[in-house]
């Protein structure tokens, strides 16, 4: 297992990191993706950076990590950088009874949020509420460290609304395996939806930014 997988299993159980402003740096995951992830008062990097090289840019654990020169240089020329987005866990709820989501057909593999999964998770899994399409769509899939995440979307010509969104999360739990961990990343900008993943159990870990570094970084 990664080891920041296993930082994030203890996270999730209330086990975190020593709040000593250090910074700890892994390899990249079996998908190659680099990250910041940011706990209270630790930061890990993943990415092939040297750990002295990140602390003479200004890294620590009390959100010298993020700095925008250093998510550039594990980026790379041509490289992508994602939003700086809240972590968040809650835990299964299937107990073996007919959900409200059914799997998604063939015409919402080119739906946004469908392409954005598959780009950084493998095993992704799409599912709708209603056969039809219905009001929402959720991707469940093996993203960073191998780690079991969960997106959601209302679809096109839906009303967004609160109770709507909870009702969507709580649906997707409910395909998870009872007491497994299951992550979300909300973007803290994305009020209503970090509200709707809080309100249906998801607990905040710390932040993250997702990388993916550019053909030349990994050569």
């Amino acid at each position: 297992m990664h080891p920041l997988r296993t930082m994030l299993d203890a996270a999730a159980e209330g086990r975190f990191p020593p709040v000593d402003g250090d910074v700890e740096v892994f390899e990249p995951g079996d998908d190659g993706h680099c990250a910041i992830i940011e706990f209270t008062g630790h930061a890990v990097v993943l990415g092939d950076m040297g750990r002295r090289d990140l602390l003479a840019m200004g890294a620590d654990g009390f959100g010298g990590a993020s700095r925008p020169e250093i998510k550039l240089a594990l980026a790379g020329p041509g490289g992508w950088i994602g939003s700086q987005d809240a972590v968040l866990v809650a835990r299964g709820r299937d107990d073996g009874s007919p959900g409200t989501l059914v799997r998604a057909g063939s015409e919402l593999e080119e739906h946004p949020r469908v392409i954005r999964s598959r780009k950084h998770r493998s095993d992704v899994e799409v599912f709708v509420n209603g056969g039809e399409g219905g009001g929402g769509l959720v991707t469940i899939g093996s993203g960073l460290v191998g780690r079991r995440e969960l997106s959601v979307e209302l679809l096109d010509g839906i009303a967004h609304g609160a109770a709507r969104g909870r009702a969507l999360i709580a649906a997707a739990l409910d395909l998870v395996p009872r007491d497994e961990l299951v992550w979300a990343q909300v973007a803290p900008g994305n009020a209503a939806s970090l509200r709707a993943f809080l309100a249906t159990g998801f607990v905040p870990i710390g932040a993250e930014t997702l990388i993916s570094p550019s053909a030349a970084q990994r050569v």
